[in-house]
C-alpha cells in the first residue's frame, strides 16, 4: 500500500506561484507513475499533469502547460507541482495520486488548498 501525504497549498495573489509537494511511504517500489490533479467546487476533478516514477517523461494539460511543472526527487519519495502565474481560476483543492503499472490512478492523498485571489 502506498500513502500520499500532499503540502504547500495556501492563499497567493494572481500572478503568483506556488510549490506543492505530494510524499509518498509505504511501497513505493509498486509506483509507476504519478500525477497532480485538481478539483473545484461544483466541477470534475482535472488531470494536470503526470510522470513516470522511474523516468523523466512528464504529461501535461493543455490548460497548464507552460505555467505548471511537475518534477521528482525519488530519494526523498516526493514530487512536486511548481505553479507559476496562478490565476483566480486555478483555485481549488489539489490532489496528488499514483498509480502501478497498467492500472488507473487509484492511490490519491487528502489534498492541498489552493486560493488565487487578491
Amino acid at each position: 500500500q502506498v500513502l500520499l501525504v500532499e503540502s504547500g497549498g495556501g492563499v497567493v495573489q494572481p500572478g503568483g506561484s506556488l510549490r506543492l509537494s505530494c510524499t509518498a511511504s509505504g511501497r513505493t517500489a509498486y509506483i509507476y507513475g504519478l500525477a497532480w490533479f485538481r478539483q473545484a467546487p461544483g466541477k470534475e476533478r482535472e488531470f494536470l499533469a503526470g510522470i513516470l516514477w522511474s523516468g523523466r517523461i512528464t504529461t501535461y494539460a493543455d490548460s497548464v502547460k507552460g505555467r505548471f511543472t511537475i518534477s521528482k526527487n525519488n530519494a526523498a519519495n516526493t514530487a512536486f507541482l511548481q505553479m507559476d502565474s496562478l490565476k483566480p481560476e486555478d483555485t481549488a483543492r489539489y490532489y496528488c495520486a499514483s498509480k502501478l503499472r497498467n492500472t488507473d490512478y487509484n492511490t490519491w492523498g487528502q489534498g492541498t488548498q489552493v486560493t488565487v485571489s487578491s
